[in-house]
């Protein structure tokens, strides 16, 4: 066995000065960031210059109940538009909505759907067009808070279902706490 030619280093063995100014090093540091901490985070963005204000995302419709008797068969969300309606600055979801019938077309329903504070799913706050009026929304938009459709409907219960033969666009904007149609329901085209 060859001998080394450096001598032993002393600080190559630990000894328990090691462990006592290391444990001291440690708990100076952990002293040290109790006192210094950053400040507290908040739910609101700055906003500077050129910087947008924290946005609301608009409701969801999944997990919504809709005012709808659909027997066995779920509800299907067909079209939705978001927007702010009423000028909160919070958007609000408008949702076309039918029973996921197997055979023919079954009326939509067309809901307003707001998130209250707190709650896990939107609500629906307002019904702009009752399944029971036998009527297809087959477009959907939100313009300058206001919610157009374009609806076909049917001039007699004998129409069958399978061909309606009415067509009617529609504006509903948000007046005195709630909906008005400024398009009167009866305006229609064929």
């Amino acid at each position: 066995m060859q001998q080394s030619a450096v001598p032993e280093l002393a600080h190559t063995h630990t000894r328990p000065i090691h462990w006592v100014a290391t444990a001291a090093a440690v708990a100076g540091v952990v002293a040290f960031s109790s006192v210094v901490q950053p400040k507290p985070a908040t739910a609101a963005q700055a906003t500077g210059q050129g910087a947008k204000p924290a946005t609301v995302a608009a409701p969801s419709t999944t997990g919504v109940d809709f005012p709808l008797d659909c027997g066995p068969v779920k509800t299907l969300v067909m079209k939705k538009a978001t927007g702010d309606l009423d000028g909160d600055g919070r958007p609000e979801t408008v949702a076309a909505v039918h029973c996921d019938a197997p055979m023919g077309t079954p009326p939509d329903g067309l809901y307003v759907l707001a998130r209250s504070d707190g709650a896990v799913h939107a609500r629906v706050v307002a019904t702009l067009v009752d399944p029971k009026d036998r009527t297809n929304v087959t477009g959907l938009a939100i313009t300058d808070g206001a919610v157009l459709a374009t609806l076909l409907g049917y001039s007699t219960p004998n129409v069958p279902s399978c061909c309606p033969d009415i067509k009617d666009s529609a504006k509903w904007q948000w007046k005195d706490d709630r909906f008005i149609r400024s398009t009167p329901a009866g305006a229609h085209s064929v």
